[in-house]
């Protein structure tokens, strides 16, 4: 049975921690935990930004129904990584691409794994 995560209300746990619906999610999760760590920003900025995302997201439509939470995750964290100058819009749409590619080529089930011409 899922309970909530007393430290992200609203979102699923587990006797584990939190549940996510798609890897990228967790991923993406680690991350910014990752990030904030190392103490590329504060919680404060986190929120700060994620809300931001949310809003954003909500005046151009966004259903709010939890759906696309990890979308406006991912969002926010690419926004906060552009404003701290460790990436830029043109860097993660590249790797963003180079990541399609690499799903395209690889069969369902079996790992993704990055080659030169994925950057291409």
């Amino acid at each position: 049975m899922q309970a909530l995560c007393p430290n992200m209300p609203g979102r699923p746990a587990d006797a584990e921690g939190p549940v996510f619906s798609e890897p990228w999610q967790a991923q993406a999760f680690a991350m910014t935990v990752s990030l904030h760590e190392r103490g590329i920003f504060t919680w404060v900025e986190w929120a700060a930004a994620l809300s931001a995302e949310i809003v954003r997201a909500q005046s151009a439509g966004d259903p709010d129904d939890g759906n696309t939470y990890y979308h406006h995750w991912l969002g926010a964290l690419e926004r906060l990584l552009c404003e701290k100058g460790l990436s830029n819009p043109v860097d993660l749409a590249r790797g963003a691409e180079a990541w399609h590619r690499a799903a395209h080529r690889t069969p369902h089930g079996q790992a993704l794994a990055l080659q030169p011409e994925d950057w291409a």
